[in-house]
């Protein structure tokens, strides 16, 4: 008992040193796998050809698969339009397609003529890009084996309406230059659309720095940081010397400052105390009962608001009127108003008020007796 209790103390680690640097092997039970090769390239896409000798089990598939995609009813006459030509190509992968305008869906479908396995996701992601208002010589491109899709949904990432439309047309930029430099610099054709952008690229690296650029832009990071970084990533990227060292010094780092903004100092107005609350305010059957609408009938009471609503009308379109007037009116008509405003008042008011104004100029002092250096005028 005593040597099994000496064996197990020495089997424990010494100090809890040891047994945080002690590291768990969590591919002990791991089997190789037949992809497990260090000199496969594991991004590159075979083509599926029958000449090669690619061919299915039995020849077919054993099973029919289908997917299916709403469309916005303002796509509904462009896709009548090009469904002749989605038909034909799908017709050449061996897949058949409908298209239902009572739903507003379009429908893909394999058919005993599929050959590829993979063509009918190739498909549903070209009903995807038709949906979301990509021309169809650009969404027949995703047929190719070569070539990948990916909708970013940028819905959700802002609450505010108004915020959401500024960062996506801060992403699209001034005629569209913001988002034509992104397409340069990733390889990608990317379409902003409503609550999405649908972006399409022979490059999965395209594609994943095409996300990063949208959804960053949405979260308030400007555009214009992500591009410049890329086109320094792409001059790099032309010296084969640099192809195993760590560009982090050459990239630029650009942070976040949060400048504090000096806020407008408050004007704090301080009641006087009292320690009496305050009245109380009136209800509207108070209201009533003051005015003596509260003992008048229903019928009586909205004749009597319908007549104040039209005096209330009728003066404001009075003012208006004569402030229209005024505006119309020309400095002649307005001198000829003034004229025949003064014609209205007596002739003998005139003369009184002529006769007080010259009293008035005849009485005044003569300044310039009181100014030093100024000439008296010459009296007639």
């Amino acid at each position: 008992m005593a040597s099994a209790t000496a064996t197990a103390t020495t089997a424990m680690p010494t100090t809890a040193s040891d047994s945080a640097t002690a590291k768990k092997n969590h591919n002990k039970y791991r089997r190789d796998k037949p992809w497990d090769d260090p000199e496969a390239d594991h991004w590159n896409v075979q083509e599926w050809t029958t000449e090669s000798g690619d061919q299915l089990p039995g020849g077919h598939l054993l099973e029919e698969s289908s997917f299916a995609t709403l469309f916005p009813k303002y796509r509904e006459a462009y896709l009548r339009q090009v469904w002749p030509v989605v038909t034909r190509n799908l017709d050449q992968c061996g897949l058949a397609c409908e298209l239902n305008l009572v739903e507003g869906s379009m429908t893909v479908r394999t058919t005993k003529r599929t050959n590829d396995p993979f063509c009918i996701l190739k498909a549903r992601d070209l009903l995807k890009l038709l949906s979301r208002s990509l021309p169809v010589a650009q969404a027949l491109k995703i047929l190719q084996d070569d070539w990948q899709c990916d909708i970013v949904k940028i819905g959700g990432l802002v609450r505010n309406k108004e915020r959401f439309v500024k960062r996506r047309q801060r992403l699209v930029g001034p005629d569209g230059s913001t988002l034509k430099a992104l397409e340069l610099l990733t390889g990608c054709y990317i379409l902003v659309q409503g609550n999405t952008v649908s972006v399409m690229g022979n490059s999965w690296k395209g594609l994943k720095q095409a996300r990063r650029v949208v959804v960053d832009c949405m979260k308030n990071v400007h555009p214009v940081y992500h591009l410049k970084r890329l086109m320094i990533e792409k001059e790099l990227s032309k010296d084969p010397a640099l192809a195993d060292q760590d560009w982090s010094r050459f990239l630029p780092q650009f942070q976040k400052k949060n400048v504090q903004r000096r806020k407008p100092a408050k004007v704090s107005t301080k009641r006087a105390y009292t320690p009496f609350p305050p009245p109380q305010q009136q209800s509207k059957v108070d209201k009533l009962l003051d005015t003596g609408e509260y003992f008048a009938s229903e019928r009586e009471r909205k004749a009597r608001e319908l007549v104040d609503k039209k005096l209330v009308s009728r003066k404001k379109s009075t003012d208006k009127r004569q402030a229209r007037d005024l505006e119309n009116e020309t400095p002649v008509a307005r001198a000829v108003k003034a004229v025949k405003e003064t014609e209205q008042v007596p002739v003998e008011e005139r003369i009184k008020q002529k006769l007080k104004r010259t009293v008035a100029l005849a009485q005044a002092p003569d300044v310039s007796d009181f100014v030093q250096g100024a000439k008296k005028p010459r009296r007639s």
